[in-house]
């Protein structure tokens, strides 16, 4: 059974997390993905280290973790491609490719004779996606952009957090690089859509993602909290601007989440905390009621579930139809029955370590379902197979281009 994409190559030109995380994407559905890094170093994620994949005996290998996050279903060439040689190298994997993804600077890969215009004039059906910090057109473009700068510009840091009258209170980022992780999601989805044109068309085209603008428009109800109003929502920590009860809430040995989204769930919590008069009472009756008196609401609740564990709460809650859970640990996550049951852990080999943990893919699919082929490479696994058997180059060929300096060893 092939995947999805498995008659789609991509050209991956990018590095660190938002490209490799849309190619890993497309990887898992099938595309043949080639990852070009640079001779020597490749990927910057590959130092980002500690902590490192170790192998049988206990000992650490060369792979750090963050790499292997987001670099499986890949082959890996290395090419220099300040080189002129290994411009053509690029050149030609292009125009045997449908996709290129790429997250240099604005104008970075022109240089080169890299950028869209040059590749389209050798391959039509090319679809060129660039991601950058603030997008190809603004008076920021030129700018480089990172993850935490891009969650505090795009405002989703003025909303995570505590409020600033409280101890502890001020902005927070969220705990991973969600900006570019969103925009590599994005990005897959772009790319997608624009195959559909192609097939449709013949025509490739460019497409110019933003982390900038991937989190601006994440940001969804609470910006039309902001346009329809005119006021900035406040930070609340893990309250819900629009919801009540909708939050974090403490018990007998620890946290745990209410999470009631509309009035018959909150009749039926009433019920569970021995309060059903609650559900009449005109300050609580309706959501827009309990939104307007959180400030008396949550704090009684609060003075409620402190009285009972965690899991006592959970499964009285979840009896009574009220959605509810732990705060879990990410060991507790992988441990949970529901997480195992949907196998979200894979295991894959490796040539260092036999085998390295993975994280499975959310999609399922069922005629054309995920597939896990090929663990993150090493660095240049798979140049000499690459130069070979995509652009046909002779043995003499390969080890010339290796000697110069063009291409990297495995």
């Amino acid at each position: 059974m092939t995947g999805a994409l498995s008659h789609i190559r991509v050209l991956d030109l990018s590095r660190v997390l938002a490209g490799p995380w849309a190619s890993q994407t497309l990887g898992d559905l099938g595309a043949e993905i080639i990852k070009v890094e640079r001779p020597g170093s490749g990927d910057d994620t590959r130092t980002w280290g500690p902590p490192w994949l170790k192998d049988g005996d206990g000992e650490e290998t060369s792979e750090a973790a963050y790499y292997l996050a987001t670099n499986r279903n890949k082959q890996s060439i290395t090419i220099d491609i300040t080189r002129p040689e290994g411009q053509q190298l690029v050149r030609d994997l292009a125009a045997r490719s449908d996709i290129v993804l790429e997250n240099f600077k604005v104008g970075g890969l022109a240089r080169y004779g890299l950028d869209y215009d040059s590749l389209k004039e050798i391959n039509p059906g090319l679809i060129y996606c660039s991601i950058t910090g603030f997008g190809q057109t603004g008076p920021y473009a030129g700018r480089a952009g990172y993850d935490f700068l891009i969650q505090a510009m795009g405002g989703l840091m003025s909303l995570t957090g505590q409020p600033d009258e409280v101890d502890g209170g001020g902005p927070v980022k969220v705990g991973v690089a969600l900006a570019d992780i969103l925009t590599g999601l994005y990005a897959a989805t772009s790319v997608l859509a624009a195959l559909a044109h192609r097939d449709q068309t013949g025509v490739g085209q460019h497409i110019d993602l933003s982390l900038l603008d991937v989190q601006v428009a994440c940001l969804a109800n609470q910006n039309l909290n902001y346009l329809t109003t005119g006021e900035s929502p406040r930070r609340l920590g893990n309250a819900h601007p629009n919801i009540v009860p909708y939050q974090a809430f403490p018990t007998a040995d620890g946290d745990m989440i209410i999470a009631v989204g509309n009035d018959s769930q909150f009749a039926n919590l009433c019920r569970v905390i021995e309060q059903p008069d609650w559900a009449a009472d005109e300050r609580f009756a309706t959501n827009a009621a309990r939104v307007a008196n959180r400030d008396t609401l949550v704090p009684a609740l609060r003075q409620i579930t402190i009285k009972r564990s965690t899991d006592a709460w959970v499964q009285a809650m979840e009896m009574a139809g009220v959605p509810c859970g732990p705060i879990n640990h990410i060991a507790e996550v992988f441990a949970n029955e529901q997480v195992q049951a949907r196998g979200m852990q894979q295991t894959m080999p490796h040539p260092q370590a036999g085998a390295v943990p993975q994280v499975a893919s959310p999609i399922n699919l069922s005629a054309t379902p995920v597939r896990y082929t090929q663990p993150p490479p090493l660095l240049s696994e798979h140049t000499q197979t690459i130069l070979r058997d995509v652009l046909g180059l002779d043995a003499d060929r390969i080890e010339q281009l290796a000697q110069e300096g063009v291409t990297g060893q495995p």
